[in-house]
C-alpha cells in the first residue's frame, strides 16, 4: 500500500448530513433532513380556535390531521410571505418519549435548497435565549450564518397538548 493510499484509509472521514434550507425574513434556516417526511406545496387549512396566532391550522394527509405552524410567525411575529417558494414541510415530531412520532407541518418561506455538511460545523452562538429553545447553532458559509432549527424544540407543553393531545384527553 502506498503512503497516500495509507494517509487516506487512516484520515477520519468527516460524517456528513443533509439539511433542508428555508429563510425567514432574510435570515437563513435549516432543518435536519432526516426529520422531514415530505415537502408540499401551501395547502388550505382549518383554523384552531384559540390557538396561538402562529398556528395556522391543520388539514389532512394520508388519513391524519396534521396541526400547522407558521415557523416565521413563530419566531417573529409576522406570517410567511405567500411566495411560489413557500411550502409546507411535514417533519417528524417526538412530543415525547412516550408517544410516537407525530406528523407536524410548518409553513417555510423559500425552502427550495439543500446544504450538505457535518453537523459539528454548527457552533453555538453564545446567547441562552429561553424563548426559542428550537433555534440551535449556527455555522458560517460564503452566504454567512445558517442556523440549525430542532424540531422537537418547537413547542412549548402548552401548545404540545393543544395541538397532540393524549388520547384520554382527546376523547373528553
Amino acid at each position: 500500500m502506498s503512503e497516500i493510499t495509507a494517509k487516506r484509509s487512516a484520515a477520519p472521514v468527516a460524517k456528513q448530513a443533509l439539511f433542508l434550507l428555508f429563510r425567514i425574513g432574510s435570515e437563513r434556516y435549516a432543518l435536519r433532513a432526516t426529520e422531514v417526511a415530505e415537502v408540499l406545496p401551501r395547502l388550505p387549512l382549518k383554523p384552531i380556535a384559540q390557538a396561538p396566532n402562529w398556528v395556522a391550522g391543520v388539514f389532512a394527509y394520508r388519513g391524519t390531521v396534521v396541526p400547522v405552524i407558521d415557523l416565521s410567525a413563530l419566531t417573529f411575529g409576522h406570517a410567511a410571505e405567500a411566495r411560489t417558494s413557500t411550502r409546507l414541510v411535514l417533519v417528524h415530531y417526538h412530543p415525547d418519549e412516550l408517544q410516537p412520532p407525530r406528523w407536524l407541518g410548518l409553513i417555510l418561506e423559500q425552502a427550495t435548497d439543500t446544504l450538505r455538511c457535518n453537523p459539528d460545523d454548527f457552533q453555538p452562538y453564545g446567547l441562552d435565549n429561553r424563548q426559542t429553545p428550537y433555534l440551535g447553532p449556527v455555522r458560517e458559509d460564503a452566504q454567512g450564518l445558517v442556523q440549525w432549527v430542532r424540531v422537537n424544540d418547537l413547542l412549548d407543553d402548552a401548545v404540545r397538548s393543544l395541538l397532540f393531545p393524549a388520547p384520554d384527553e382527546a376523547q373528553s
